[in-house]
């Protein structure tokens, strides 16, 4: 019954669906991003936007006394969103693997945040670091959900659109582009879509355990699916069942909220590992 009305309370239903938005589209995204050995782009990701946020904060700290440059969410946007297509054109035009690519704007992007962060006036600051860094699942405001939903069904609404060609690069690049399959332009999308939930959902899950949500569900899927379709649903139903889990844990035992939602994925991995070892 406490936890009926806990649910009643409007911070908790927007923390449910915010959560649970993000939870379809990262188990969808985290499908590819695990079968493609593409598990450190998550945090790569998550780090850009950092550095995207904080840029926004500077702005907005010394050129936003009105207008768009108040909101560093419309910066960050086309910052991550750069930083991605960079990732991606570096693993695509040189000899570098995948994590060097991704190591290098992910150290950048921490040094332009610290950068931009270190320079602005406490009193002109509009982000808070802490909450940024590690989430505040609880403190959604209706903007923000906003925000989360209509990018939510956007990138799902794309990745429906795209899904059997992207599931024939990935199990065969080769073959399909010697189908017709464009699977550059493919690949460049599905960085572009994990840059936009990343940056979206920063604020609320977190900088440091964002990368968790596109990694973890789709690892555990992986584990006991043996098709891709069954990988994508396993990774979705994951990634919804330890959002609401969290959350329920996490009220009951008044501990962040964030993170019981990590340690719940976690929990599932283990789970799946043990399943598929017998």
């Amino acid at each position: 019954m406490e936890l009926l009305e806990a649910f009643s309370l409007p911070f908790m239903q927007r923390a449910l669906l915010g959560g649970l938005a993000i939870a379809v589209v990262a188990g969808l995204l985290g499908t590819f991003v695990v079968q493609r050995g593409l598990a450190f782009l998550g945090d790569g990701l998550a780090h850009a936007a950092f550095g995207g946020m904080a840029l926004g904060a500077f702005a907005a700290a010394f050129f936003g006394t009105s207008g768009w440059l108040e909101q560093p969410l419309l910066i960050a946007v086309p910052f991550t969103l750069l930083a991605s297509m960079g990732i991606a054109f570096v693993r695509d035009r040189t000899v570098l693997s995948s994590d060097v690519a991704i190591g290098v704007f992910f150290a950048v992007s921490v040094a332009l945040g610290v950068l931009f962060i270190s320079v602005i006036p406490p009193e002109r600051n509009v982000i808070d670091v802490w909450h940024l860094l590690f989430g505040s699942i609880l403190a959604v405001g209706p903007a923000d959900l906003g925000i989360i939903l209509t990018v939510s069904a956007l990138v799902f609404a794309l990745l429906l659109f795209v899904w059997p060609r992207l599931a024939y690069a990935t199990f065969d690049e080769e073959l399909a582009r010697t189908d017709g399959v464009n699977t550059r332009r493919l690949e460049y999308l599905l960085f572009a879509l994990a840059a936009l939930v990343v940056v979206v959902s920063a604020q609320m899950i977190g900088i440091v355990l964002m990368a968790a949500y596109l990694v973890i569900p789709g690892a555990s899927a992986r584990l006991i699916s043996r098709s891709l379709v069954a990988m994508s649903m396993w990774s979705v139903l994951f990634g919804v069942a330890s959002t609401v889990a969290g959350l329920v844990i996490s009220y009951q035992v008044d501990v962040p909220t964030g993170s019981t939602i990590i340690l719940t994925q976690a929990a599932l991995f283990l789970v799946a590992a043990a399943f598929r070892k017998r």
